[in-house]
């Protein structure tokens, strides 16, 4: 099977209607790759959905876009999941009223034994089958941290003053998808109290899913960003938000409505996390501005074909809206 050089691939954009050429542009292709760059960044969503470019420079601008967003992103996302991590923490070894992993799962932990009242057999069982599988996925985590030499888990595992691992450093090793997942299978009473520590409006949230909800949304953006994989046009997103997820924001913030099938959903949730979490505003609409400033950039350097395709046509008045909350919370 032949493949093409970089100025055979060139050759094929130019035969495609996309102007590229001289060195410059050539080492643009060479640095960001057509496999990676071009044919990751020529359409929006999915592969049905082509950018209209005219031009590499407009190919190279999504990148660069898209890369902005990673860097703009990536610290306030690592801030929101420490934060959530250690309320959630806190929350649990009070009700567990212990440090130890197996009073958590006796106490804390939603089973067969500890169902509501009202939950019927298939869901009892349902309950306990969670339960065995968080076990399972927090004991291979603590398995592939010892056998990586994870100071934080040798550490208890090498020494014999201890006879377990505590809670709050199996939290140190969790990825946020594992949150999410510990989150989901707790006790009613421990996500209400996780939920009210947090400051989320619950008044539509009967079951109090949102905090292992919201956490599965952001962790598809963080993963996608820590993978360099593209964010600009949610392509990671792999929920379908639940009515309470909508409802909060819309009520919250003052919203017409929220999908997240654009960045800037996305970009509302972290906000709104900020706020909960009181991160000065300041600090906010700092995010907001720079957010605003590489958006507009981007517009300018693209045609208006692509940024109407790119670019929601309400992100202005929606991020006016955020801006409003922020003042007054």
């Amino acid at each position: 099977m032949s493949y093409k050089t970089t100025d055979a691939l060139m050759k094929h954009l130019r035969n495609n209607g996309i102007a590229i050429g001289g060195t410059k542009q050539k080492r643009q292709l060479i640095n960001t790759g057509y496999y990676h760059g071009y044919k990751g960044y020529r359409f929006f969503g999915d592969s049905s959905k082509r950018l209209p470019f005219v031009s590499y420079d407009e190919v190279y601008a999504t990148i660069q876009y898209d890369s902005e967003l990673k860097a703009l992103l990536y610290p306030k996302m690592m801030y929101i999941e420490t934060a959530v991590k250690n309320i959630s923490l806190e929350s649990i070894l009070v009700k567990a009223n212990s440090e130890s992993i197996q009073d958590m799962y006796d106490k804390v932990v939603s089973s067969y034994n500890n169902a509501p009242a009202h939950a019927t057999s298939e869901e009892k069982k349902k309950l306990q089958q969670n339960k065995l599988n968080l076990q399972n996925s927090i004991q291979a985590n603590l398995a592939a941290a010892y056998r990586k030499n994870n100071p934080k888990i040798t550490h208890f595992y090498n020494n014999v003053g201890y006879s377990d691992v505590p809670i709050w450093s199996l939290f140190e090793i969790m990825t946020m998808g594992d949150l999410g997942y510990l989150l989901s299978c707790l006790i009613y009473d421990a996500r209400d109290d996780i939920s009210k520590r947090l400051g989320l409006n619950v008044s539509a949230d009967t079951n109090r899913q949102l905090i292992y909800k919201y956490i599965y949304t952001l962790k598809d953006l963080r993963n996608a960003i820590a993978h360099n994989a593209v964010v600009f046009d949610t392509r990671f997103r792999n929920i379908e938000p639940s009515k309470a997820m909508k409802q909060c924001l819309v009520q919250e913030i003052g919203l017409p409505y929220i999908n997240f099938k654009t960045i800037g959903d996305y970009i509302i949730l972290m906000a709104y996390y900020m706020v909960l979490l009181n991160v000065p505003r300041t600090e906010i609409k700092a995010f907001l501005r720079e957010f605003e400033s590489i958006t507009d950039k981007y517009k300018k350097a693209v045609n208006v074909n692509v940024s109407a395709i790119v670019i929601h046509p309400d992100l202005t008045n929606r991020i006016s809206v955020l801006r409003t909350y922020i003042l007054t919370h």
